[in-house]
């Protein structure tokens, strides 16, 4: 397989994913790196930064230091920050070079947690993974040490739920995470945390109260496997895009709390059985893609759909027809032909022949080239932003 791109972007890395995932919780968020790693998660990766502060920092590893390994520069440094900011929690994260190293994050955060009395973890990021990696990383980090207490439910008229997978790298900052909590809310769902935006570490330490959980990306799943193995709060995958996915979304909840079993709503799409009639194709994020497929065959009358992503997820988020890990070639192949493909823009690179694009910009692929134009996809916002596109393209 190729490994260089011609054409086409990458995926944020997964130690942005990290500083995403806990932008908002008052930690102190550490990337061990010598500069770089910095300012692209802050230039390119996180639209909160000139609005929202937060403690996320570079180590400033400097050469000699990689080379001699010395860690305790590291650790003086970050208990000195501690000690004049007083972060809820600190964070360690790494990059390619301390990757080369063999940086033992566990190690140091053992020893500054020590020092410092602040709960303190490390995640084996380097650079190297995507995003879905890092958030999926910190969400179960966050789940192990602060979501430690289940306490009986005294209330039973309604029923509660933790939203998982919530980040700007798939949602923006336009509203797309709050009409996720108003559709559940509306619906008569007590929304208790959201995995992690536009919650706070408070939320985060209750979390384990839920009834169900609402995974709505691949950087959800981790967590809710966590809830349910150690409080046994069942989970339900997929997003409500569309109208009809909505309806499932809120049903299947109730469901899955009354039947205590998981729900993997991302494979329900009315997929086709024969290769060679697929001529819609999805790019992006694996549970926001089959969530709008599944919008697509049900709300639109559109079939032969297939999700393709370059992301590394677990293959229960796909049909045995979509394709994750996707190279470029991959999608010069794929595409030839193609009658309708929704992907960001920089994917029209590779989809010359297509007969109609439709711009669907992505914060986690193309930064923030095209923000302004992502848009509010939850509900039936889906629908009527799509019936727009059909009208300016010629569609299927």
């Amino acid at each position: 397989m190729r490994q260089a791109n011609a054409f086409l972007s990458v995926y944020t890395a997964d130690n942005s994913g990290m500083c995403s995932a806990l932008y908002e919780l008052g930690g102190l968020v550490i990337m061990h790196d010598a500069s770089g790693c910095n300012s692209t998660y802050t230039t390119h990766d996180e639209p909160r930064w000139f609005d929202k502060a937060s403690m996320v920092y570079i180590s400033g590893l400097t050469e000699v230091d990689a080379v001699l390994g010395n860690e305790e520069h590291l650790i003086q440094n970050i208990c000195e920050v501690a000690k004049q900011y007083s972060p809820k929690f600190i964070a360690l994260g790494g990059t390619p070079i301390p990757m080369m190293m063999g940086c033992d994050y566990d190690g140091i955060a053992q020893e500054v947690e020590f020092r410092t009395q602040i709960p303190c973890f490390g995640l084996d990021t380097n650079g190297t993974k995507d995003y879905v990696s890092g958030t999926s990383q910190a969400f179960r980090k966050l789940a192990e040490r602060f979501s430690i207490t289940r306490h009986s439910k005294t209330d039973s008229s309604t029923i509660s739920v933790n939203i998982l997978g919530l980040t700007p790298l798939d949602f923006s900052i336009n509203g797309n995470a709050e009409q996720i909590q108003q559709i559940l809310r509306y619906k008569g769902f007590d929304v208790i945390s959201t995995f992690a935006m536009g919650s706070s570490l408070a939320d985060i330490q209750k979390a384990g109260n839920a009834d169900v959980n609402l995974v709505v990306t691949a950087s959800g799943l981790e967590v809710a496997h966590y809830f349910y193995e150690k409080f046994q709060i069942p989970f339900v995958v997929g997003c409500p895009i569309g109208h009809w996915m909505t309806q499932q979304v809120t049903e299947q909840l109730k469901i899955a709390y009354k039947e205590k079993v998981n729900i993997n709503l991302t494979t329900d799409g009315k997929e086709d059985t024969d290769e060679s009639n697929y001529k819609v194709y999805i790019i992006g994020e694996p549970v926001i893609a089959t969530s709008t497929r599944c919008a697509l065959t049900h709300d639109h009358q559109i079939s032969n759909v297939r999700v393709l992503t370059s992301l590394q997820v677990d293959p229960c988020l796909l049909t045995k027809n979509d394709q994750a890990r996707c190279s470029e070639d991959d999608y010069l192949e794929n595409l030839k032909g193609a009658q309708l493909v929704l992907a960001d823009p920089i994917y029209r690179l590779v989809t010359k022949d297509t007969n109609s694009f439709v711009d669907w910009p992505h914060e986690a692929y193309s930064g923030r080239i095209w923000r302004s134009n992502i848009p509010i996809f939850i509900g039936d916002s889906f629908n009527k932003w799509f019936e727009q596109r059909k009208e300016r393209a010629p569609l299927i």
